[in-house]
């Protein structure tokens, strides 16, 4: 049920558990070069608005990390993961993204093993912006790739050239980063079949760590589904989606990339499976602190977003506060089926016993449907199937 607070404020109890679980940062970067249509996330062209730019985010980033590690008291963990995300972090000089690690590890200090990724528009890097990024103690790189066809990026509004994220990825590689990550979408109005064959091809010829591969979705209110509701755009057939996802697991595995969740695939590397122990987190249901506008926290079933404007989180953070727009305390049954939705998309599979009695029944016929693993089932645990994989959605509604 969500609670009311004074602006910037938080429940007394907020930090109170941290340590007892994997904690994360995420620094959510608000800028980007331009809009893509498709795209819905919080995010800002610079210029765009009056009393915030790039310039200000340091500071600001910096300001919020001591303000919150203040709160904290004498309660703290160590920081598992890093992960800058956007908008596109890559906008600023690596020496601003620099800059704000430092300050996670001046204020909280960063685990040994510490991951730290940021996401990058392929344009946006360049080899010395990698060594500076190896040199700052990023350990991963996750660059949007989306479509090899320039089409396809013309139709995303995506700005960057064809074929430069596969060698923006071997740039990161050749510069000492251990593990890179491309993203991929599938089901963009206008792909052809051959085109997303390739797209899956010329990723895989880099090598990457990791794919991320997403069927797109066309969300309200942005510049794409007013195309596709006047006819400008024809949207993706289910049939055609679930095929595609059909031929890239077969072509990740083909690669030695196993899936761990359902839109994502690692390999093993020099520290073990790649998976992107950050987004990890997020599916497990563990804690992270979240900086920048519109980005959410998580401690210990306690969730709480920022105001979306830069602007405004600004003068928050400036005035000694966080930037705390609202929120939620989940209720013990909230809790549970949330952790159906995120942790049945794992390969890792959920417990049997953490599905609620009057649907376990709905198991056995999940099963005989061919949507749970009957194996692992037996064994106790819910794992989908490939097929399963495809109906996520409707099993998590089954079972919730």
């Amino acid at each position: 049920m969500t609670q009311k607070n004074a602006e910037g404020a938080l429940p007394a109890d907020a930090f109170a558990s941290v340590g007892t679980r994997p904690f994360g940062v995420y620094i959510h970067v608000p800028w980007c070069s331009s809009r893509c249509g498709y795209c819905d996330f919080n995010t800002y062209v610079p210029g765009a608005i009056e009393a915030a730019s790039p310039a200000s985010f340091v500071d600001d980033a910096i300001a919020e990390i001591r303000i919150a590690r203040a709160l904290m008291g004498e309660q703290n963990a160590k920081v598992s993961t890093v992960f800058f995300g956007g908008g596109t972090p890559t906008l600023l000089p690596a020496s601003s993204l620099a800059a704000v690690l430092a300050a996670i590890d001046d204020q909280f200090g960063l685990a040994v093993d510490a991951e730290v990724t940021t996401e990058a528009n392929p344009e946006s890097v360049n080899p010395n912006y990698f060594d500076e990024l190896l040199e700052a103690g990023f350990t991963r790189i996750s660059l949007g790739m989306q479509s090899s066809a320039a089409s396809v990026l013309a139709t995303l509004d995506r700005e960057h050239t064809a074929g430069r994220a596969p060698q923006a990825a071997r740039e990161a590689f050749a510069a000492g980063f251990s593990e890179v990550s491309l993203d991929l979408i599938y089901g963009t109005p206008g792909e052809t079949d051959d085109q997303w064959q390739q797209s899956l091809h010329d990723a895989l010829a880099a090598e990457p760590t990791h794919v991320s591969a997403y069927s797109l979705i066309v969300e309200q209110g942005t510049k794409m589904a007013r195309l596709v509701k006047s006819g400008v755009l024809e949207p993706t057939d289910d049939d055609v989606l679930a095929r595609r996802y059909e031929w890239a697991d077969e072509a990740f595995r083909q690669a030695g990339l196993t899936w761990y969740e359902v839109s994502n695939w690692a390999r093993g590397g020099p520290n073990g499976f790649s998976m992107c122990r950050h987004n990890l987190g997020y599916w497990r249901n563990d804690d992270w602190l979240g900086i920048g506008a519109g980005a959410h926290s998580h401690v210990a079933g306690l969730r709480w977003w920022n105001h979306k404007h830069p602007a405004r989180c600004s003068a928050q953070v400036m005035a000694g506060e966080l930037p705390v727009a609202d929120f939620e305390r989940l209720t013990s049954s909230e809790q549970a089926v949330e952790e159906v939705m995120l942790r049945l998309r794992l390969a890792e599979g959920l417990p049997v016993d953490r599905i609620a009695s009057q649907h376990r029944a709905d198991v056995d016929r999940l099963v005989s449907e061919g949507l749970l693993s009957p194996a692992d089932a037996a064994a106790g645990l819910l794992v989908l199937t490939p097929r399963g994989r495809l109906l996520a959605d409707f099993v998590v509604r089954s079972l919730t």
